[in-house]
């Protein structure tokens, strides 16, 4: 999608609702409330988000809405991945639309943002793509519940998958490069935590923090290439991360040095298809293609084909589950009203596209896995996926809980 178009598509969701439903039917109507980064670097995200969204949203609605007799109604609005105007967009809302659930956002920094709001007004909050392990970890609130992977998470997975290759290969000496924000802080802090941990002889000889929204990378890239590392870590997503890997090419940044574990998500793979590096290890949240022979999965991989005529990403797959995971919550509870759904979903058992999964209680966290493989070519899609694909489960890769107590207490 063009830059204009983008921003017409968000300009037009910032004021989006379902047709109007009949005046008896909408006052049983279950009102839904999207935070997402409908402009900036998470729009493309965004939007493959509230495509999921609307898929499950139609499908609940044509059974008669939750539990038969409640409609959803959707509210989405744009965070332009900005925390205060988050916050605003969320209490509008909450106090506006009266919504009872907000999934989102994009930004971690946005999700920590709207997560004491939505405590305070007691309304549920399913972080769908922002995963920074803070938003469950500290300041803990029984509202917030997470469907996707956190930082620790995914840095262990990709650590596990790392430090393989740095026995392999010999490496001695590696350099990170993170957005300056919630998610890029998190995950780079860990991941070096425990590399340091696996492999104590590594030596880390650079860390750049380009801002969010960072559109030109090259100084970054001269610098670290002249530190002369083994390998780049490197932890940047959206629309930034097409612009690194663009300035990346042109400075032949990977035939020159290995850059293994980088976020390259069935977003990238579809839309950077000629242009991605066969051979090179990557990870990603939620690929559809590791979950195949998921009934729920080959359901919503069709769906999504034919409506939209390509495959469905990790941001996809990530915000259909939650909005699944919310309706198996209300049918387990028998009611709609938050109080009710939060205490179910407290522990619960769901079934998701990525399989049988559970919610941690000391964290809300889903039991959900992290993937790490390799960039390959395959002849049953038009794009590349991975081979070698690693899935770490999750409660393999979570944080102990002894650790989140030590936190918690530490606040």
């Amino acid at each position: 999608m063009k830059p204009k178009s983008l921003g017409l598509f968000a300009a037009l969701l910032s004021f989006l609702v379902l047709a109007p439903l009949p005046h008896a039917i909408a006052e049983n109507a279950y009102h839904l409330g999207i935070v997402l980064g409908l402009s900036g670097t998470g729009a493309t995200y965004s939007q493959e988000a509230i495509e999921a969204v609307e898929i499950a949203v139609n499908e609940i609605n044509a059974q008669g809405g939750f539990l038969g007799q409640h409609p959803i109604e959707i509210f989405i609005r744009d965070s332009q991945t900005r925390p205060e105007i988050a916050k605003q967009q969320a209490l509008a809302l909450i106090e506006k639309k009266k919504v009872r659930c907000i999934i989102g956002t994009y930004s971690s920094a946005c999700a920590i943002a709207i997560k004491p709001i939505c405590r305070q007004k007691k309304v549920l909050h399913l972080a769908s793509i922002s995963n920074s392990e803070n938003i469950t970890k500290i300041d803990f609130s029984p509202y917030t519940y997470s469907v996707v992977p956190n930082t620790y998470m995914m840095a262990k997975g990709v650590v596990l998958g790392i430090a393989t290759l740095i026995r392999d290969k010999g490496w001695k000496r590696y350099a990170t490069i993170a957005s300056d924000y919630a998610w890029g802080r998190s995950s780079q802090e860990i991941q070096v935590q425990l590399i340091t941990a696996t492999v104590p002889s590594i030596e880390l000889v650079g860390t750049y923090w380009p801002p969010l929204g960072e559109t030109q990378f090259n100084a970054y890239i001269v610098s670290l290439m002249a530190k002369k590392p083994d390998f780049v870590l490197g932890t940047i997503g959206g629309t930034d991360n097409a612009f690194f890997m663009r300035d990346a090419r042109e400075y032949r940044l990977f035939k020159k040095i290995a850059y293994p574990g980088g976020l390259i998500s069935v977003s990238e793979l579809i839309r950077q298809s000629q242009s991605i590096r066969r051979g090179r290890y990557a990870r990603c949240r939620a690929p559809f293609f590791a979950h195949h022979d998921n009934a729920l999965m080959k359901h919503f991989v069709e769906t999504y084909r034919s409506k939209y005529d390509r495959f469905p990403t990790d941001w996809s797959v990530m915000s259909y589950d939650a909005v699944h995971v919310l309706k198996q919550a209300i049918e387990s509870a028998g009611r709609i009203d938050s109080e009710s759904v939060k205490g179910t979903l407290k522990g619960m058992r769901v079934s998701t596209t990525r399989g049988h999964l559970y919610f941690r209680p000391i964290d809300n966290q889903l039991s959900c896995s992290a993937y790490f493989g390799r960039v390959s070519d395959s002849p049953d899609y038009p794009m590349p996926i991975y081979s070698n694909l690693q899935e770490i489960k999750g409660p393999d890769i979570w944080r102990p809980e002894v650790e989140i107590i030590q936190a918690r207490s530490n606040q």
